[in-house]
């Protein structure tokens, strides 16, 4: 979709979308550079790191009033980036440290925990932010930042802000010692040494 000349797009907005645009583009290449880069030793603060920038983006995104597409119907943007590959090779990177647990909404009561994978969260939220991007770059900025926005707070954001605690978690365990641990959780923490 195009921007028509008869829809104003402010130079904050236009600057807000390049922004975001930009932390996008630099997510994708970071994480396909660690995912092909194969160094267990860094991958997990690597992720960690890229994670984190990518949730600042999508809070600016969350904060912000809500975009409104300037079309009803989304505009084919072209095909979505096959991220399977990518997929693959976090999963054998992320060996043993891949699974976590997480609390799916910490409102309800009692809360469900969800079993998930770093791995496919983390292609997932290549995928959401590729497709806000591919709007972005057909010059469609209205619907880039609708995209975003919504992805962000019905996908992306709650799979990254999950992604992060679960990198954090492996780091602490890393870095902590912990002397009364059960034995499946000791199995993680040797992941995460090994990572």
């Amino acid at each position: 979709m195009e921007v028509s000349s008869d829809v104003e797009v402010s130079s904050d907005v236009e600057d807000l979308a390049q922004s975001i645009a930009d932390q996008a583009e630099s997510f994708l290449l970071a994480i396909r550079e660690i995912a092909s880069d194969g160094d267990r030793g860094t991958a997990v603060p690597l992720l960690l790191l890229e994670v984190s920038q990518l949730l600042l983006a999508g809070a600016r995104l969350g904060v912000h009033e809500d975009f409104v597409p300037t079309e009803r119907f989304e505009p084919d943007a072209g095909p979505d980036p096959d991220l399977d590959a990518l997929r693959q090779r976090l999963a054998l990177l992320l060996e043993g440290a891949d699974d976590f647990t997480e609390v799916f909404d910490p409102y309800v009561d009692p809360p469900e925990l969800v079993r998930s994978r770093l791995s496919d969260d983390i292609a997932d939220m290549a995928a959401s932010v590729a497709h806000g991007l591919q709007h972005h770059r057909a010059g469609s900025t209205a619907e880039a930042l609708w995209w975003w926005q919504f992805s962000y707070v019905s996908s992306w954001g709650p799979e990254a802000s999950a992604t992060l605690r679960a990198l954090q978690s492996v780091i602490s365990h890393d870095r902590l010692d912990a002397d009364e641990i059960g034995e499946a959780e000791a199995a993680r923490v040797a992941a995460a040494d090994d990572i």
